[in-house]
């Protein structure tokens, strides 16, 4: 894939919220780990991988606008990375995550345990430690904690549910353990992320660093499908945009942020495992 994506947009409104991202913090591009073939000189992309029924998924997300960019791609002695679309947070993110493994509390839904590897393609993809990854999403009724009532629900709202992230070990890895999104006009089922460099820790959250990625996250059409029609998924009655037709996922696959499933168990209600590669660059 080459030259420049389209902008697009999520909602004409956004909702007030509180902490938002400072909109001029720089924003890179990235690259993030599939199926593909890197071109000589690293001005073209060929193979980018497809989505699987059974296990590819990944979300992406925006705000008012995202910009997707296609640049030069990096391969590594033992893989691949391939630049991808990096998109604005969104108008329901909110500053100083809790850094923690498991950011459900008490929210209903099907569990995904999701595993990112970081690479950094300015270092041939070596693995990048230190670094926070961080995640967060709607719940079943489609409400993000800070901002409950923007898909019409109400419920009690502590800012924090369904949002966290964790630090990267040696071997760039994290894991994160949620539910399985709902849904909300307008936007397919995504999950935000965003990638954090040199951040201090504090006894739960993070203050500092950088922000060298933010991107998002989606699940194959098919078995959300199944999953959307499932209790307690089931009491969001709002409309669903469907994969095909979000305003932000571009088809590319992994390199979009489709994620790769594997289910827990015989049921959708099991949950799934949801691992992604995702190459940033620090340089």
């Amino acid at each position: 894939m080459t030259g420049n994506a389209e902008h697009h947009s999520e909602h004409s409104e956004q909702q007030p919220g509180r902490h938002r991202r400072d909109p001029g913090i720089r924003r890179r591009r990235v690259l993030i780990g599939g199926s593909v073939v890197a071109a000589a000189g690293g001005l073209a992309v060929t193979g980018l991988a497809s989505a699987d029924t059974t296990t590819d998924t990944t979300t992406q997300e925006s705000g008012t606008s995202t910009t997707a960019s296609t640049e030069a791609s990096t391969s590594a002695a033992d893989g691949v990375c391939v630049l991808n679309a990096e998109v604005t947070e969104g108008p329901y993110s909110l500053a100083g995550a809790l850094v923690r493994e498991d950011i459900r509390e008490d929210k209903e839904g099907f569990e995904v345990q999701y595993t990112f590897t970081v690479v950094d393609v300015s270092n041939d993809c070596a693995p990048l430690a230190n670094a926070l990854l961080e995640i967060w999403h709607c719940d079943h009724l489609g409400e993000y904690s800070g901002f409950v009532g923007g898909n019409g629900h109400e419920e009690e709202d502590n800012g924090t549910f369904l949002r966290g992230g964790r630090m990267t070990d040696e071997n760039g890895q994290c894991s994160i353990t949620s539910i399985w999104p709902g849904h909300y006009v307008s936007r397919a089922i995504h999950v935000h992320m965003r990638v954090h460099t040199d951040v201090t820790l504090t006894d739960d959250s993070y203050t500092g660093g950088e922000i060298i990625h933010t991107g998002q996250l989606f699940f194959d059409q098919d078995i959300n499908t199944e999953i959307q029609a499932t209790s307690p998924y089931t009491e969001n009655t709002t409309r669903e945009t469907l994969l095909e037709d979000d305003s932000i996922y571009d088809d590319g696959g992994a390199s979009s942020g489709l994620l790769t499933l594997t289910a827990l168990g015989d049921s959708v209600s099991d949950g799934y495992k949801a691992t992604l590669t995702v190459g940033v660059s620090t340089d």
